[in-house]
């Protein structure tokens, strides 16, 4: 999900390049077996890179702490970048965190 500038569109998306997700579950939400969604909105510089004062929760989870994990993971996020015409360009996007815990019943709205 994304948003782009006016007159902006990219011709290729940005693409994650990290090789694991940055994204940690909090040990005392993951020993009660409490699952939940984050939704960020992230800003993708021209170089790849979260601008971090940029970075917003667009949806809480409705746990402090996973809202806090999904920001600081997203720090931690690397991209290449969105291009249009070759070039590099900066976007903005949505970007889900998911929390699921292995040993928890699926989550409300997860598929089978």
């Amino acid at each position: 999900m994304a948003s782009w500038l006016p007159g902006r569109l990219p011709d290729e998306l940005p693409q994650i390049v990290n090789a694991e997700l940055p994204f940690r579950y909090p040990i005392p939400q993951y020993l009660r077996r409490v699952q939940g969604n984050v939704l960020l909105r992230l800003y993708v510089d021209a170089n790849g890179q979260v601008i971090q004062d940029s970075t917003r929760i667009m949806e809480s989870s409705g746990e402090p702490a996973f809202d806090a994990a999904a920001l600081a993971g997203a720090l931690a996020l690397h991209f290449q970048p969105a291009r249009r015409r070759d070039t590099p360009i900066p976007v903005s996007l949505l970007f889900p965190v998911h929390f699921r815990h292995p040993e928890a019943p699926p989550f409300p709205g997860d598929s089978g």
